[in-house]
Parts: C-alpha cells; structure tokens; sequence
C-alpha cells in the first residue's frame, strides 16, 4: 500500500495549480485508464486531481462549422446527444460502441484522448476529422497531436478542455472490436470533407495513422471497390495474442471497406 492525496478540483484553475505545485499528481476524470493502472502499482502519483465534477468541461455545443465537445463529457453522453447526432451521427456512433455500458457511463472523451491507447476509438475520429485539441494553454492539430504509442503533444501540467470538430460532409466509422473489452484491434474513420477524404485508423498500427493510399483512391472514386486490392504494410502493424501483424493488416482493408460502404448507404 501507498498513500497518496485526493483533491476535488473546484475549477480548471485549481486543477492546474495542483499540478504546478505537485509534479507527481495525476488528473482523475473517469479513471477507466488511471485506476487500473494504479491497481497494478503502474503509478504512484503523489495527488489525485479530480475534475469530473467541473460542469464548463461537459459542456456540448454546435457552431456553424464547429462541433465543439467538453473534455469532461462522458461516452455516454456523447453517444446520446442530439446535437452530436445531428452534427456528426459517425461521431456519435463511435462513443456507442466503446466498451460497455459501465465504461461509457464514466469514461470522458478527454481522457481517452489524453490517454491515447493504441486501441482506443476516439484517436480515429480526432485524426480523421483533423480536429483541434484545446487545453488550458493552446490549441493543437490532431495531425500534431498523436505522437505514437501512449505519446502526445500534451506538456506537463498541461489540460485539455475540449475538442472543436469540423463538421464533415458525410462520415463513418468502423471496428472490429475485441470480443471481451471492446477496443478496436481495428478501427477505421472515414470522413468526406470540403478538402478531400480523410481516412484513419486506429488498433491496427503503434498508434492513429492516416492511411493515405486509400484517401488518394476513395478521392477519385468513393466505392469499397476503389480499395479492394490496397495493402498497408503489415510489418508496420501490431501483433499479440489475439492477432499477428498479417490479420490486422487485412482487417484495415476489410473495415476500411465496410466504412465506405456505410457511408454509401447515408446518402
């Protein structure tokens, strides 16, 4: 056993004055990555900083070309918003389908982001819509946010606040998801935008990837036909007990193509 401190943040002003002033401390919002992480003695932070309760992170808001989402806001709450599923119903589904009803019911769309599991789902949507990651500090690019395995753009001390979405002209989003946890060993967000077609893919690889070859082809035709015959680069791909490199790399295409075919279907 270890001791360690909890402090109940009474604004996002606190919580960062915490973390200056404790470099050890941890944030706590849903804690579906941190407290299993502690329970296996991965971490021993000195404070728990705990900012579930601070209403201003939860908030949900749609702006003429911006969907803006609450670093706070459960997957539950996200799945269920009107507002999302008007603005971005890809975006919606995902946060459906992410673990299981007790972990959406205290996940945050932050955390996960913060956390950036290799497997996670929301990786896939921030990096397929290129979406901008605010914190108490700045604003950062999903295409500088994602930095590998477990690695982002965050610094010390540093708090995301919320995630601004461009609103795509149509979307969809794909997994084949671990039959006992639910993370995607292959995910795939697919999102037609005033820019081109954005493809990523989450579970397969070390982290969220572009799969820029499919973009290039679903640019000139948006048909799961103009990528039947596309590989990734299956060294590139995880491999564990559940799947060897060769089987995520054909899943890429298998989901990537499934996506496309949704999107089809939504017109």
């Amino acid at each position: 056993m270890y001791s360690v401190n909890y402090v109940r943040a009474k604004s996002l002003k606190h919580a960062a004055e915490v973390l200056a002033q404790n470099p050890e401390a941890k944030l706590l919002a849903g804690g579906m990555t941190l407290i299993a992480t502690l329970k296996q003695r991965l971490a021993q932070p000195s404070h728990l900083v705990d900012i579930a309760g601070i209403g201003a992170l939860r908030t949900i808001r749609l702006s003429k070309d911006k969907l803006s989402i609450g670093a706070g806001a459960r997957h539950y709450e996200v799945a269920t918003s009107q507002v999302v599923r008007d603005a971005i119903p890809a975006l919606a589904y995902l946060a459906s389908q992410i673990g299981d009803p007790q972990v959406r019911n205290m996940g945050t769309i932050g955390g996960s982001l913060a956390n950036n599991d290799p497997n996670a789902d929301y990786p896939a949507a921030a990096l397929g819509l290129n979406a901008t990651i605010v914190t108490n500090r700045r604003r950062i690019k999903a295409s500088d946010y994602f930095q590998g395995m477990f690695a982002t753009a965050l610094e010390e001390g540093e708090i995301i606040t919320r995630i601004s979405f461009p609103l795509p002209k149509k979307a969809a989003y794909e997994k084949f998801p671990h039959p006992a946890s639910g993370y995607a060993m292959t995910g795939v967000f697919v999102a037609v935008t005033g820019r081109g077609v954005r493809v990523a893919v989450t579970g397969a690889g070390q982290g969220v990837f572009r799969w820029t070859q499919a973009e290039r082809a679903l640019g000139k035709n948006l048909t799961p036909e103009a990528i039947a015959k596309l590989k990734v680069d299956a060294e590139e791909m995880n491999e564990d007990m559940h799947a060897s490199r060769e089987y995520r790399a054909n899943l890429v295409n298998v989901i990537t193509r499934r996506a496309v075919a949704k999107l089809a279907s939504a017109g």
